[in-house]
């Protein structure tokens, strides 16, 4: 009778432990590397954590901040192998190098870069086979730009800020330029090496630009604020590539709903943490759908009537 008892609560035990949402389901700690903290990348994990929250993984999150410091990412990845955590999730190009240059067995899950073989990440956006996999946020620049023009015809020469020491700020600014010349317009370029920068750098645009488009850079989208001090003060359109400018100062941005960046990065954890899968065998992805997003505050605060039928096309207006 009693072996008979015994059998049974190990069998009730193994079925508490095999149900997904039971008392002893696993319990996964997961490491979170980000660049520094901005909207758009702080939506990035808000999605992360639903996608993994919807599949019913329980997780512990133990986020770090590297304060845009390179250093300070390298020292966030080796705490987390030594902390042996489950998997990581790095947000951002810098901090996604650091993991993948310091962490060569645990999962690395990145999001919100912009070009991950470039950035050397993976070798292929295919099942690279590797420990690493995730999710590129590669900007529809020349169409954002195209649209921005379109709002804004008679500027001709626009102004950009953005950290050269930022691989992904290069390839986006790459871009740029080459979305500027087909159109015939001009760029005038001004570097940063952190947000304390930004400011003063804005200020050196004055009389020199018609308007500002601030690429996906993440140490002047962290200090958007004072991009818009500047171009509220001197008149000066501001357009950005991400949706969560918008509030902290932009015009018009043409971008995407980070959150769902995050979500879809989610998605290739849960299929690691819970399916089992090798993140080698999971392709990374690309972010496809794009929202307007519009500020009739922030637009008349820097002296920019913007045409209704754009007005009636954002998915989000801020009056």
């Amino acid at each position: 009778m009693k072996r008979f008892l015994k059998i049974s609560l190990l069998v009730c035990i193994g079925l508490l432990l095999a149900m997904p949402g039971g008392a002893f389901a696993k319990e996964f700690k997961v490491g979170v590397t980000v660049i520094v903290a901005h909207p758009a990348l702080q939506a990035d994990q808000k999605g992360f954590e639903k996608a993994l929250a919807d599949a019913g993984v329980k997780v512990v999150y133990d986020l770090q901040n590297a304060q845009g410091e390179m250093s300070n990412a390298q020292t966030i990845a080796q705490k987390f192998v030594d902390d042996k955590v489950d998997l990581v999730h790095a947000i951002a190009t810098p901090t996604s190098q650091a993991a993948v240059k310091v962490i060569k067995e645990i999962p690395v899950v990145y999001s919100s870069v912009t070009d991950p073989v470039d950035a050397g990440l993976v070798s292929t956006m295919g099942p690279a086979g590797k420990n690493v996999t995730g999710v590129s946020d590669a900007w529809p620049i020349a169409k954002q730009i195209k649209l921005y023009i379109e709002m804004l015809p008679k500027a001709k020469r626009w102004g950009t800020i953005y950290n050269a020491g930022d691989a992904n700020s290069l390839v986006s600014i790459k871009k740029t330029k080459a979305a500027m010349k087909e159109l015939g317009l001009e760029l005038v370029e001004v570097t940063v090496s952190n947000s304390n920068e930004v400011y003063t750098a804005a200020q050196s645009l004055v009389g020199r630009v018609d308007a500002i488009y601030i690429t996906s850079d993440n140490i002047v989208v962290s200090a958007m604020g004072s991009v818009a001090k500047v171009a509220g003060n001197k008149d000066i359109p501001l357009f950005a590539g991400d949706t969560g400018s918008v509030p902290q100062g932009a015009s018009v941005a043409l971008g995407f709903d980070y959150f769902q960046v995050g979500y879809s990065a989610g998605k290739k954890a849960v299929q690691i943490l819970k399916d089992g899968k090798k993140p080698g065998d999971i392709p990374s992805g690309y972010t496809e759908k794009l929202s307007l997003h519009i500020s009739l505050i922030n637009a008349k605060k820097q002296g920019f009537k913007i045409p209704q039928k754009y007005i009636d096309q954002a998915e989000k207006v801020f009056k």
